[in-house]
């Protein structure tokens, strides 16, 4: 065990009083023994890596934190002579290993620059950005089982990732040690390493080029952050916009049903493509119109910012004598503008539910792991 410090010291909202206790294992057999003596002592745990995805009450957390800071990155075998296999311990810092397969020439991962947190904590919701998800290179992890004690390799597809979330998310429980991801070494015979093809919209248009086309990696790398820098969502110690969790709220998933109940205004992206043409009998034909219980339940989703901003709530929005905000540059985001109590950013959090749940009758849904908080 080491002294607890505040959460507010290790996460980017900067909010949270101390654990009761804590541990930070330096090494993948030490994360793997000391989380198993955790384990043993019957108490609350929580994992905690880099702090990015994580609002914790001010009363702090009545258990012990695994506090994960192992750190490394290992090229493995592969198969293709432009293949690429990464293993990477779990306290490793996302962005940090991003800024190494790109200093490499290696694609896969470029667009996912920026995001803050550790490498252990991006399977747990699948982080996306840009066009790209980690299920596009993720290939498995290593998991120490909380069930079980047992370590054990997952494959990605084990992992059922969709929309920042996982069976991680979703309860199985037990610790991250490591993941392993497949790239591709773009350097060719030109020596220029470019992207993946580009397949966002804002991002496509940041770089002056259509979508697919392929791009210069540190090109793509600098927009992003540019892109990200913008919308306060690049962690800046001189500006207190930027102390927040990213995008509290994700873009919420609807059928298609009700998303036709919403102004025609409102942002939508149907996730799966429209039923292939089919031959009717002429006999059986019963007129041109959506198909029941088909068309009308397609999952369709929403822009959550779109929400927040038409309910009322603008940017750099904040209640009477309150230190949280809504960001100055992006809705999505509830700031600490310093000094702010975890409460004050739930009592914001609240009122931007509310909010959106009365103009539109939809319900947001909070993206960071809440810690004593409830909305």
């Amino acid at each position: 065990m080491i002294l607890p410090v505040p959460l507010s010291e290790l996460t980017t909202m900067r909010v949270g009083g101390p654990p009761s206790a804590m541990v930070a294992p330096a090494t993948e057999q030490d994360l793997v023994n000391e989380s198993l003596v955790v384990w043993a002592m019957d108490e609350e745990w929580m994992l905690l890596g880099g702090g990015s995805n994580t609002v914790a009450s001010d009363e702090g957390f009545e258990g012990i934190v695994i506090h994960v800071v192992t750190r490394g990155i290992e090229r493995l075998a592969a198969d293709g002579s432009d293949a690429v296999r990464l293993r990477v311990q779990a306290g490793e810092p996302w962005d940090e290993l991003v800024a190494y397969t790109v200093a490499h020439g290696w694609a896969g991962i470029e667009a996912l620059s920026g995001i803050p947190g550790s490498c252990g904590a991006t399977p747990v919701q699948n982080i996306g950005a840009y066009g790209q998800e980690l299920s596009d290179s993720l290939s498995a992890i290593d998991f120490l089982d909380y069930e079980t004690g047992e370590v054990r390799r997952m494959e990605a597809a084990e992992l059922h990732l969709d929309y920042r979330t996982s069976v991680l998310k979703q309860g199985l429980r037990g610790v991250v040690l490591a993941i392993e991801l497949d790239l591709r070494d773009t350097g060719g015979d030109s020596g220029v390493a470019v992207s993946e093809p580009v397949a966002y919209g804002q991002l496509a248009s940041a770089l002056g080029v259509d979508i697919g086309a392929r791009v210069g990696l540190e090109t793509v790398r600098s927009t992003v952050l540019g892109l990200r820098a913008a919308k306060g969502m690049v962690l800046d110690p001189n500006d207190p916009d930027t102390f927040s969790a990213g995008s509290f709220f994700t873009n919420p998933i609807v059928t298609e049903a009700f998303a036709r109940t919403l102004p025609a205004a409102a942002p939508r992206w149907v996730l799966v493509p429209e039923l292939p043409d089919r031959v009717i009998p002429l006999d059986e034909y019963a007129g041109v119109g959506p198909m029941p219980g088909v068309d009308d339940v397609r999952p369709v989703k929403l822009s959550a910012a779109w929400l927040i901003e038409h309910s009322g709530v603008r940017k750099g929005f904040r209640l009477p004598g309150s230190r949280a905000a809504i960001s100055s540059k992006h809705t999505l985001a509830l700031t600490n503008t310093g000094g702010a109590s975890a409460a004050e950013i739930a009592e914001l959090a609240r009122y931007v539910l509310g909010r959106v749940q009365a103009e539109f009758g939809v319900n947001l849904q909070p993206e960071p792991v809440l810690v004593g908080l409830e909305l």
